[in-house]
């Protein structure tokens, strides 16, 4: 056997140190029960007058909604007594999987449209958005890829541009198949960080990466120009350095948001008192969400939700410091992260500091199977803290 392969079995078995299994972490239990159950009372509230609209109840979207919420629940407490441990055994067939579920929006009978874009699977009672879980079997395949080559990460090519070549078929998919490019960048942003945690040098993303980001920018934007894929984006970058200038379409959707933020003031207008999500906002109990909540519960809500997400990340970073092992370690920092970073850029579109893009606000946003797969992925974190040292 060559010194390289004996390299990668090692890495592969478990801690030799065993770990005496103890309580989930409740602090993080109660901070997603939380979340959800605003999100679930916001969506309620944000979603009855479009609902009212084309289904002719205001409850159609909710009633989902809490459906949803009941079988992520079951799902995550189902996940949180599977040991983690199960998932390295099977990184290589998460990616595989992963990119096969994504391919599968070009499948006549299974894909499903909308707003132009073709993200979607049908599965006759509902849709899944394969992105999704494309996110969470990229935590999986780098949580496994990197712990099994750790010893190499300090390499440029193979701690740096071999890791970062696994997201290039993933990145051609995303955007010349399912045109979600802010899909593409949160699923670049969590593997850079997974990498970067694993062991590899900061000046390698700082030079190389920057140049590559700024490439990629400049490739999309030929794209738009010669082929009209993704013409969109310009407008909304253009809609995002003017809005006014634009108010009529791209920036629309954000100088209501502006609205009902101001309209909120300190403590807001009061739960179900929202002006803008009367056909204001478009379909308001999705990516602009946090607006109607700005608008109802005002600067000292929209502070509780935004200290809830804080709690979140800070518990996700204490199991993934207090994990046993690397790759239970970087299973939890890649989930934490997710949750982390669609949060902060779904609230940075919100207020006007970034451009539009199609970035749901987690445990807010309607969308069942998102919302299910969000409640599997904190599972996979609990059960990582029953395995880890004190929290």
């Amino acid at each position: 056997m060559t010194k390289t392969a004996e390299k990668k079995k090692r890495n592969l078995k478990k801690p030799e140190k065993k770990t005496e299994l103890k309580q989930i972490d409740f602090t993080l239990v109660i901070t997603v029960l939380i979340l959800l159950g605003l999100g679930i009372v916001m969506v309620l509230s944000a979603s009855s007058p479009s609902a009212y609209s084309t289904t002719g109840s205001s409850y159609t979207y909710a009633i989902r909604q809490i459906q949803f919420a009941i079988l992520g629940i079951v799902a995550m407490i189902i996940i949180s007594r599977i040991d983690y441990h199960k998932y390295h055994k099977v990184y290589k067939l998460a990616y595989v999987v992963g990119i096969i579920l994504l391919l599968l929006v070009m499948v006549p009978g299974l894909k499903y449209s909308a707003k132009g874009a073709t993200r979607w699977i049908n599965l006759g009672f509902t849709t899944v958005q394969p992105s999704e879980i494309m996110k969470i079997c990229l935590i999986v395949f780098y949580a496994g890829y990197l712990t099994l080559h750790k010893d190499d990460m300090k390499s440029f090519w193979k701690g740096f541009v071999k890791p970062l070549a696994f997201l290039v078929p993933v990145a051609l998919i995303m955007i010349l198949v399912q045109d979600h490019l802010s899909g593409t960048i949160i699923m670049v942003l969590v593997s850079a960080v997974m990498i970067l945690l694993a062991g590899s040098k900061l000046r390698y993303f700082l030079t190389v990466g920057s140049a590559l980001g700024v490439g990629g920018i400049a490739g999309l934007f030929i794209l738009a120009k010669t082929t009209g894929q993704g013409a969109f984006r310009i407008d909304r970058l253009l809609s995002f350095l003017d809005p006014w200038k634009y108010a009529q379409d791209e920036g629309w959707q954000v100088i209501q948001s502006l609205y009902a933020i101001g309209s909120g003031g300190l403590f807001g207008a009061g739960l179900g008192e929202s002006k803008q999500k009367y056909l204001y906002i478009s379909e308001p109990h999705n990516d602009f969400i946090f607006a109607v909540l700005a608008e109802e519960l005002g600067f000292v809500g929209c502070a509780i939700v935004i200290a809830l997400f804080a709690i979140f990340i800070w518990r996700g970073i204490l199991i993934a410091m207090k994990a046993p092992d690397m790759f239970g370690s970087l299973l939890a920092s890649g989930i934490t992260v997710l949750v982390g970073l669609q949060a902060i850029i779904n609230i940075a579109v919100v207020t006007a500091s970034i451009p539009v893009t199609g970035m749901p606000l987690p445990f807010f946003s309607y969308g069942g199977s998102a919302l299910v797969i969000l409640l599997c992925s904190v599972g996979v974190l609990l059960n990582i803290s029953r395995h880890s040292t004190k929290l």
